[in-house]
């Protein structure tokens, strides 16, 4: 039991940490996804001049806002799910099925780990994006080093050939490592709730420190 909660503490403050950065920036990106959907419905229905851009940042901050909230999501409980049959069993054999549950969402997540390296590090990420725009700041990244985990020479800087201050088509992987940070964070999320209900399943559930937010979502 010491073990199992020794192991939870760590875990825990990296979840808390990561989930109020994960609400605080997914929050950012929900409001500047509205506002760039508002400024493309003025320009089409106002102006009848649509805009390129605005379509395409207000999915890019969607896909942004999804992978960071869905971790706090599926933390406090806040995912769809029918939970009938595990509060209708006993103590142990109801912590035991959501044991069970969690494991095979693990195996579920870390197959989604590998299809979404599969898509950053695959052809589509290394076009750009049609009509987003970011500044230059003479960062420059290897794709095909960072997939192969050589950080050494992922990164880099140069001078903009224009400058700083020039921008910078936005590339596409960019767009897609949200997917893949969201599960990467989910699993983080998925191995605390294992050593949760492993220790409920031992009859320690007192013993455990709450989740907040958890009685909103009707995790606990």
């Amino acid at each position: 039991m010491g073990v199992l909660l020794g192991a939870l503490w760590p875990l825990r403050v990296v979840n808390d940490a990561l989930s109020r950065a994960g609400m605080a920036l997914g929050i950012a990106a929900v409001a500047a996804m509205v506002v760039a959907i508002l400024i493309q419905v003025f320009f089409r229905y106002v102006l009848d001049n649509a805009l390129a851009w605005p379509d395409e940042a207000a999915r890019f901050l969607m896909l942004w806002m999804t992978g960071l909230m869905a971790p706090t999501a599926f933390r406090r409980g806040g995912f769809v799910a029918i939970d009938m049959v595990v509060r209708m069993l006993p103590r142990a054999p109801g912590a035991a099925l959501a044991l069970a549950l969690l494991a095979l969402s693990l195996v579920v997540l870390l197959t989604g780990f590998r299809i979404g390296a599969s898509e950053v590090c695959g052809i589509g990420g290394r076009f750009d994006t049609v009509s987003l725009w970011a500044p230059d700041l003479g960062l420059r990244v290897n794709l095909r080093a960072l997939c192969a985990l050589n950080l050494t020479g992922a990164l880099g800087w140069e001078m903009p050939a224009a400058g700083l201050g020039a921008w910078m088509k936005v590339p596409r992987w960019w767009m897609m490592l949200s997917i893949h940070a969201g599960v990467m964070l989910m699993i983080l999320v998925n191995i605390e709730l294992i050593l949760r209900a492993l220790v409920t399943l031992l009859g320690g559930a007192e013993r455990l420190p709450a989740i907040a937010g958890a009685e909103i979502a009707g995790a606990e």
